[in-house]
């Protein structure tokens, strides 16, 4: 079955959606490595959506009626016009996004805007999403949910789909903010389901810069909240190129952004051969 990550940090801006797009690029498109990877886009922002199939993509998914992650949270809503439930087309529901002749690919479930109305009416959905996954799981060697920065229902949808958790840091003031309110989500969450093996597979330090004073003060700190609850953090760093929202706006990955350093693909290579490691990918 496929190894399922969650990208979250209860701190917005450091970059989940960026991580979550290149990972699944890395591993499907780079020699030697053709997996097949599911995107799962699970923030009202759609940024990881967006950035993956374009707007005009986006528009057309949604003028189309195609289903989105919401409708996997609502296919058991009732309305007064409702005649029953009805079961989601998985078919409808994944978007490829590409596919290579080796058949590696990327897949996409998209979010939209309207994910927020769901966090208003939360009641008993947060299953829904792990349901949905366990039945095609077995089609993926990797499936990265881009979660949200909040806690609610998502963030739990979110741990029961998931094996592990990657929690990307910014090293800035305020960088460790984040991290006490996941420390109690998680252990909260372990409380609840026993039998749910959910494992940290470490902090990576996303858009560094190299501006030493603070950066280092602030790495320091994300080190010592870490060390505290033995959380792993990953050697590998991803530096802070221009390249990584060029990117975004050509839908590249950052090795095939059209000016891009070698050496900062190859720093976002780096990360992603330890990540693998981690969860034995």
């Amino acid at each position: 079955m496929a190894k399922k990550v969650s990208l979250i940090n209860m701190k917005g801006g450091v970059g989940k959606s960026t991580l979550a797009v290149n990972l699944a690029w890395q591993f499907t498109a780079m020699p030697n490595w053709s997996k097949k990877v599911l995107v799962i886009d699970l923030d009202p922002q759609f940024n990881a959506t967006q950035y993956l199939v374009g707007q005009a993509k986006v528009k057309q998914i949604l003028d189309e009626g195609r289903p989105t992650v919401w409708d996997i949270f609502e296919q058991l809503t009732r309305t007064p016009d409702s005649k029953g439930l009805k079961a989601l087309d998985l078919a409808n529901v994944i978007n490829n996004v590409v596919t290579f002749r080796d058949g590696s690919r990327i897949d996409l479930i998209p979010s939209r805007l309207e994910l927020a109305y769901s966090l208003m009416n939360p009641g008993q959905k947060e299953g829904l999403l792990a349901k949905f996954v366990s039945k095609i799981d077995d089609q993926y060697d990797l499936i990265l949910l881009d979660c949200a920065p909040t806690e609610s229902f998502l963030t739990m949808a979110a741990y029961l789909t998931s094996d592990y958790i990657l929690v990307p840091v910014k090293p800035e003031y305020l960088s460790t903010i984040g991290l006490p309110l996941l420390v109690r989500s998680m252990a909260e969450f372990h409380a609840h389901h026993e039998d749910h093996n959910l494992e940290l597979a470490g902090i990576v330090f996303n858009s560094t810069t190299q501006y030493v004073p603070e950066e280092a003060t602030s790495k320091a700190e994300v080190k010592a909240e870490a060390k505290k609850h033995g959380w792993y953090v990953f050697k590998a760093e991803v530096s802070y190129s221009r390249s990584y929202p060029k990117g975004a706006r050509e839908g590249k990955p950052i090795f095939r952004t059209s000016y891009s350093r070698w050496d900062q693909a190859q720093k976002f290579h780096s990360f992603a051969k330890e990540f693998a490691d981690r969860i034995g990918l």
